[in-house]
Order: C-alpha cells, then sequence, then structure tokens
C-alpha cells in the first residue's frame, strides 16, 4: 500500500469524523504536514538542509505543525488536529502511531548525535505530552495528556503523569508489576543522570 493510503487508512480507523478520503486529503493538517515532510526530508537527504529547512517552516505557518527536515517517519502516522505538535531532528516515528496536538518529540539541548525519542509501531502519544530525549516509546505503548516523559517506556505500557509514571501494563492494572517497571525506568533515569 502507497503512502497515501497508508496515511488515509489511519486517518479513517482512528477518526469517527473521517468521512471520506476526500475529506481528509483536503481539511486535515497532519497529512499536508506529514506529506509535505516527505518532501523536505528528501531535500534533506541530499544536502540541501537550507532549502530543507526553508520548505519545511514554510508547510508549519500553513499547518501550525513543525517537522524537522531530518525527522525518521513511517507511512501510516496520524497526527490528529496537530496544532503546536514538533518533531525533533533525530526522532524516529514508526507506522501506525498517534500523536495529538501539543505533542513535542524534543531534544534535552545542544547535545549532538541521536538525541529525540524513537516511537515505536503502534503507540499512542497523547495531547500535549512532551517525549524529551534519545529515549524510546515501545510498540503499542500509551502515554497520557498533558505527561512529561524522560525516561524509556517498555512495550504495551501506559504512562501519565509529572514526570509520567507507569499506572497499565498490557492494559491491566497489575500493581506489582506497575511497581517493578517503575522501579526499573527511575533507576534507569537516575543512573543516566548522576
Amino acid at each position: 500500500m502507497g503512502w497515501w493510503k497508508k496515511s488515509i487508512a489511519i486517518i479513517k480507523e482512528n477518526d469517527p469524523a473521517a468521512r471520506t478520503s476526500l475529506e481528509v486529503l483536503l481539511t486535515y493538517p497532519g497529512i499536508k504536514a506529514l506529506a509535505a515532510h516527505r518532501l523536505s526530508h528528501w531535500l534533506w537527504n541530499r544536502k540541501l538542509k537550507l532549502l530543507a529547512r526553508m520548505h519545511s517552516q514554510f508547510w508549519r505557518f500553513w499547518t501550525q505543525i513543525e517537522i524537522h527536515p531530518g525527522a525518521q517517519i513511517a507511512a501510516g502516522v496520524f497526527i490528529d488536529h496537530g496544532s503546536g505538535l514538533v518533531i525533533g531532528e533525530t526522532a524516529i516515528v514508526e507506522e501506525g502511531v498517534l500523536l495529538y496536538h501539543g505533542v513535542t518529540l524534543g531534544g534535552t539541548g545542544k547535545d549532538t548525535g541521536k538525541r529525540h525519542p524513537t516511537v515505536r509501531k503502534g503507540a499512542l502519544i497523547s495531547a500535549h505530552s512532551q517525549i524529551i530525549g534519545p529515549i524510546e516509546i515501545g510498540e503499542r505503548a500509551k502515554v497520557g495528556a498533558a505527561s512529561v516523559v524522560l525516561t524509556s517506556v517498555p512495550a504495551d505500557v501506559t504512562v501519565v503523569g509529572v514526570p509520567a509514571k507507569v499506572v497499565r501494563v498490557h492494559g491491566r492494572k497489575d500493581e506489582a508489576v506497575i511497581h517493578d517497571l517503575q522501579a526499573a525506568r527511575e533507576a534507569s533515569y537516575y543512573s543516566s543522570h548522576l
């Protein structure tokens, strides 16, 4: 399935307001931003970095979605509403990911190399969540609205809060498993920041 078909299919699958493919193409800013990103990314990879940045900034103005041309985004990603969404240069977003408005996939400062998150297949990042640093959001993981995520989130785990804490594993609230996962995440964070 081509890029357009995958992108339209995930929108229609996840948004009951999406009635037709034509409506999606004409009225959804997320699909426009992702289509523009494909050209910006192509220019970026051909060392036309200034042109790529200018192109991405033009589309930022029109869509209110900022995607750095260096970001790697798969087909079949759904940006719902999108206003205020930011995706940094070294971010990787895999197929089937749902991103809502106000989400930031951001870096930690002036570090070099991989400094933005990787979001694995099928993850859901709710509105106004901030995912910061070279961390990984696992397959089918869920990040609750307005959460701040500073450490990696395993597959099939739901995190919420500031800072984000594990609240569900495989859709269930198993206190022992949640406690063990959260302790491991905190230990990982503190060992890397001391």
